[in-house]
Formats: C-alpha cells, sequence, structure tokens
C-alpha cells in the first residue's frame, strides 16, 4: 500500500486549491450529462448553443453568433457547415453585404426546438440544485467571466507583471 507523501507544493499551487481546474472539471461533467441528452436530437453540445442562439433569434449574421458564443468565425463556421448538412440551418450572403454570411433556422431546425424543450430540465435534475441557485451560480459565473474578460483588477502587489525573458 503507498502512504501518501505530504505535498511538496505550497498550497497555492495544489491543484484542488484552483478555480481555474473547479471551472474546468465541473464544464467536462456538464458536458457529460449533456452528451445522452443532445445524443438522442442528434446534436453536439456546440450545435445545441447554436441552435440555443438561433432560437432566440433566428436569422442573423455569423459574427453575432460568435459574439454570443465568445468563438470566432473561424471555429464556428465548421459548425454551421454541419448544422446545415443536417439540414437544421441555412446559410446565405447578406443581400446587402455579400462578404458577411446570415444564418437562418429551416422548419426541421424550428421543429428541433420542440423536442428540446426538455433538456434544461433532465439537466436541473441532474444537478440536484434549485433553481435560486442556479441562477445565483449562473450569475457569479458570468461576473467572473466579464471580469476576466476585462482583463481583471490585478494589482501589482497580487498579480506582478511577469519578469522579463533573457535575450538568446
Amino acid at each position: 500500500m503507498l502512504s501518501r507523501l505530504p505535498p511538496s507544493s505550497p498550497p497555492e499551487l495544489l491543484l484542488d486549491h484552483q478555480l481555474c481546474f473547479a471551472l474546468y472539471s465541473a464544464s467536462l461533467a456538464m458536458t457529460k450529462v449533456y452528451k445522452p441528452l443532445l445524443d438522442a436530437l442528434g446534436l453536439t453540445y456546440p450545435q445545441y448553443l447554436v441552435l440555443l442562439v438561433l432560437w432566440e433569434q433566428d436569422d442573423l449574421p455569423v459574427s453575432s453568433i460568435g459574439e454570443r458564443l465568445f468563438l470566432d468565425s473561424g471555429t464556428l463556421t465548421p459548425l454551421l457547415k454541419r448544422l446545415e448538412a443536417a439540414g437544421w440551418l441555412q446559410r446565405t450572403r447578406d443581400s446587402a453585404d455579400e462578404r458577411r454570411v446570415r444564418i437562418a433556422l429551416t422548419p426541421a431546425g424550428r421543429a428541433l426546438q420542440q423536442q428540446a424543450r426538455s433538456v434544461p430540465a433532465c439537466v436541473r435534475a441532474y444537478s440536484q440544485l434549485e433553481l435560486p441557485q442556479i441562477h445565483a451560480l449562473k450569475c457569479q459565473l458570468q461576473a467572473l467571466r466579464g471580469t476576466l474578460a476585462a482583463g481583471g483588477m490585478a494589482t501589482d502587489s497580487v498579480c506582478p507583471p511577469p519578469a522579463p525573458q533573457a535575450q538568446p
């Protein structure tokens, strides 16, 4: 039997003390919950997110979908092509600006919304959280995302700038 050695890392460098790892591992667990639910619909999780955006507001430019999902067009374009091949959306050039591509749901894509209605309730049941807890957690995560995207509020005493690298 192996005995557990005392950690050689300082507490601030222990894996279980890292916010990033808690977020990462929770994201992995959440994706695993979604997988069988979305497999039944013939969707991947990123495809589901695109459809959620379009079910809220149809006929959007690719850039608007990317902004909503925090994805660049290089990531989004293959995803949209697969959704189009499945018959759930249609990509067309914007008549006002040929450089822009607009995304609109097909009748099949709109019909899929009805089939997906049970997904959020199933995820909530798996989470064993009540609606107020889900709302509070979601608000905290959105605030964190906003802070991080804005560059945070780091002070030099807590987060000093990296040391300059020696030039070869």
